[in-house]
């Protein structure tokens, strides 16, 4: 692939004045027409900059809006602030959970999913909780995610830990 990036002024007829355009050319292997996308913009980054730039807010616009939808987290219907303030942090706290599983390394079969089906498929299934005198243990509904799934996802979880940060000498 072979990318180019061009910059300049143009003014269109409901415009005032003439703003800066960045276009970025690619030339896919195969392809018999390039890709050609425009961005008007007043920054004064380098043309490639601009696109990684525009990029980026792009990416952070998606994470937003997955976020509204997965979790609901602009449904603040409660009466007080305060209510309302718990219910946005436990939002936020669930989206961080379900970014947090996203960015391990899931399972092939998982590896694909969104915020939403994490959230219903792993986060919002049934467990039941057993008690016994020396653990707890939930059993859960093998329907969408499977023991070998979870097995996987815990031994993710287990090769994130740090050692220990400093082991103590013995006198």
């Amino acid at each position: 692939m072979k990318r180019f990036y061009e910059k300049f002024q143009y003014q269109a007829a409901s415009w005032d004045r003439p703003r800066r355009v960045i276009a970025k050319i690619e030339w896919h292997p195969g392809e018999l027409f390039p890709k050609v996308g425009f961005i008007v913009t007043n920054l004064p980054m380098e043309p490639d900059e601009v696109t990684r730039f525009y990029n980026r807010r792009g990416t952070a616009e998606q994470h937003i809006k997955e976020g509204k939808y997965a979790f609901r987290w602009t449904r603040l219907s409660c009466k007080r602030f305060c209510d309302n303030e718990v219910r946005l942090q436990l939002h936020a706290l669930a989206y961080n959970q379900a970014t947090f599983l996203r960015c391990i390394e899931l399972p092939e079969a998982m590896a694909d999913w969104s915020l939403t089906s994490l959230q219903l498929k792993l986060i919002k299934i049934g467990a039941r909780v057993v008690r016994h005198a020396r653990a707890i243990t939930f059993q859960l509904a093998e329907v969408a995610v499977t023991g070998p799934m979870v097995r996987a996802i815990l031994i993710a979880i287990h090769r994130l830990r740090a050692p220990p940060s400093c082991a103590c000498p013995r006198s």
